[in-house]
C-alpha cells in the first residue's frame, strides 16, 4: 500500500502540466487559423520540440509509449505513423491486427502525454481510438534509502546492472525524502538482474549498513481511472446500482454491519500501527547495537594493528639481531682467514728459507762432513801406528831406538790381526806417519758427533 502511495505520489509530482498544454493548444490554435488560409490542419501544423524537452531529459524511453487499442482490422504502420506524425518522429511502432492494438514510441514524455490526450477516444473508420501509457515492465521499487541518496546517486548505483533511464528518489510535499524510489531500466533483462541480484544480497548506497529493498513495481494509471463507460454493465452491476449513495440508518441491518466492517477496518489499522512501532523500536535498537558493534569493531581493528605493528616491530629486530650475529661471524671469519693468510704467508717464508739452505749446503759441502770422512779414511794407518807404538813400547827397552822400515811394523800389525798397507803405496814410513799424525790431529779436532746432537741444531 505504501509503495502505491508513493508512486501516485510520484505520477502526481511528474504528471503532464496543464499549463504546457495550454500552451501547446494556443500554438495549435494559431496554427490553425494559419492553416485555413493556406490549406488542411494537419499540413499547416508546425510543434517545436524544444519547448516541450527538459534539458536533461533522455529521450525514445518507456515512458514515452503508448498504448493504442481499438485499431481497425486494416489500420497499417504508415497510417499510424501519419496519425502521429505532429506529434515528433515517432521511433518504435508495432501493431497486433488480429487483436486491435498497437504500441508507438515518442520522442519525449511531454509529447506522448500531448499525443494522448488529443487522441484517446478519436474516431476512426466507425471506432473510437484508446490511448493510454504502455506499462513499464522494466520499472523496479526500492524502499529503505537512506537519508542522503539523490536521484543521480541511485542512477549511478543501479547503472551496474544496466541501461537506467530514470531514477527518482520520492519526496513529500515539503521536499523530504521518503526512502522509497523508482528504478526504470531500457530492458527487462536489466531490471531482472537487479532485482535477483539485491534479492540475494544485500546492496548498500551509502555508509549506514542498513542494505536496500527492491520490487517489481506494480504499474498503476491513477490518470485516467475508471469511466462509466469502462465499466462493466452485468447483473451484479445492477444489483449493485440500485440504490444511491447514502448514509446508514442507526438501527438498521445495514448500520449494524457497516459498524462491524467499521471496527474490522480500524483494528487493521491499530495492528498495522502498532505493527510500524514495533518496527520503528526494532530499527532503533538495530541502530544503537550498529554503532556500539561498530565502535567495538573500530576497536577491535586498532587492536589488531596494534598487534600487527608489534609484530612487524618484533620481526625487525629478530632480522636486526640475525643481521648483527652474521655480521659478527662475518668479521670472525674475516679475522681466522687473515690469520691463516699470515700462518700460511709464514710458512711459505720458512719453506722458502729452507730451500735456499739445503740449496746452499749442497753447492757448498761442511768442512766438518769432509774431515769426517779423511778421519774415516785414514783410520786403518792411525790404528796401526798406535798400535805399533804399544807393541814396541812392550818388547824394546827404555831409552833403545825404536825399529823403522817395513820389517818392523808388520809383525806389530799381524799382532793386532790388521794387514799393513804396501810401501809402494803409501811411500815411505816416515810419509805413512807424518800421514797419520796430520789425520790425528784433524780427526782430534772436535768430538764426532758433538754438534750434531738429537735436539741440537747446526750452526752454519
Amino acid at each position: 500500500m505504501q509503495g502505491n502511495r508513493g508512486y501516485k505520489m510520484e505520477q502526481q509530482n511528474h504528471s503532464y502540466k496543464k499549463s504546457d498544454y495550454h500552451q501547446y493548444q494556443q500554438s495549435e490554435n494559431r496554427s490553425s487559423s494559419n492553416g485555413q488560409q493556406s490549406g488542411s490542419h494537419n499540413e499547416s501544423l508546425t510543434i517545436d520540440l524544444k519547448n516541450f524537452r527538459k534539458p536533461t531529459e533522455k529521450t525514445y524511453t518507456q515512458r514515452s509509449r503508448l498504448f493504442v487499442g481499438n485499431l481497425p482490422p486494416d489500420v497499417t504502420e504508415d497510417e499510424m505513423r501519419k496519425l502521429f506524425e505532429k506529434y515528433g518522429k515517432a521511433g518504435e511502432i508495432f501493431i497486433h491486427k488480429d487483436k486491435g492494438f498497437g504500441f508507438i514510441r515518442l520522442e519525449t514524455r511531454t509529447l506522448a502525454e500531448i499525443a494522448k490526450a488529443e487522441l484517446d477516444n478519436l474516431p476512426l473508420r466507425g471506432k473510437q481510438l484508446r490511448v493510454r501509457f504502455a506499462c513499464h515492465s522494466a520499472a523496479l521499487s526500492v524502499r529503505n534509502l537512506p537519508q542522503f541518496v539523490s536521484n543521480e546517486l541511485l542512477e549511478e548505483a543501479f547503472s551496474m546492472f544496466g541501461q537506467v533511464e530514470r531514477a527518482i528518489v520520492i519526496v513529500d510535499d515539503r521536499g523530504r525524502p521518503s526512502g522509497k524510489g523508482i528504478v526504470e531500466f531500457a530492458s527487462k533483462p536489466a531490471a531482472r538482474k537487479a532485482l535477483d541480484r539485491c534479492a540475494d544480497g544485500s546492496y548498500l548506497l551509502t555508509a549506514f549498513p542498513r542494505p536496500i529493498t527492491v520490487e517489481p513495481m506494480d504499474q498503476l494509471d491513477n490518470e485516467e481511472g475508471l469511466p462509466e463507460k469502462l465499466v462493466v454493465k452485468n447483473q451484479g452491476y445492477h444489483k449493485e446500482r440500485e440504490q444511491p449513495p447514502r448514509f446508514a440508518q442507526p438501527g438498521s441491518f445495514e448500520y449494524e454491519y457497516a459498524m462491524r466492517w467499521k471496527a474490522l477496518v480500524e483494528m487493521e489499522k491499530q495492528q498495522q500501527d502498532q505493527v510500524d512501532r514495533n518496527i520503528k523500536e526494532a530499527q532503533e535498537k538495530m541502530e544503537l547495537e550498529m554503532e556500539a558493534a561498530r565502535h567495538e569493531h573500530q576497536v577491535m581493528l586498532m587492536r589488531q594493528d596494534l598487534m600487527r605493528r608489534q609484530e612487524e616491530l618484533r620481526r625487525l629486530e629478530e632480522l636486526h639481531n640475525q643481521d648483527v650475529q652474521k655480521r659478527k661471524q662475518m668479521e670472525l671469519r674475516h679475522e681466522e682467514e687473515r690469520r691463516r693468510r699470515e700462518e700460511e704467508t709464514r710458512r711459505q717464508q720458512e719453506e722458502m728459507l729452507r730451500r735456499q739452505q739445503e740449496g746452499f749446503k749442497n753447492a757448498y759441502p761442511d768442512t766438518r762432513e769432509a774431515d769426517m770422512r779423511m778421519t774415516q779414511m785414514a783410520m786403518p794407518g792411525t790404528m796401526g801406528m798406535n798400535n805399533r807404538s804399544s807393541l814396541g813400547n812392550s818388547t824394546v827397552a827404555a831409552g833403545a831406538a825404536a825399529q823403522t822400515g817395513p820389517g818392523s811394523m808388520m809383525p806389530e800389525a799381524a799382532g793386532i790381526g790388521m794387514t799393513p798397507p804396501a810401501a809402494d803405496r803409501f811411500g815411505q814410513p816416515s810419509n805413512i806417519e807424518a800421514l797419520g799424525a796430520t789425520t790425528q790431529q784433524a780427526y782430534q779436532r772436535g768430538t764426532p758427533g758433538s754438534d750434531f746432537g738429537p735436539n741440537k741444531r747446526r750452526r752454519y
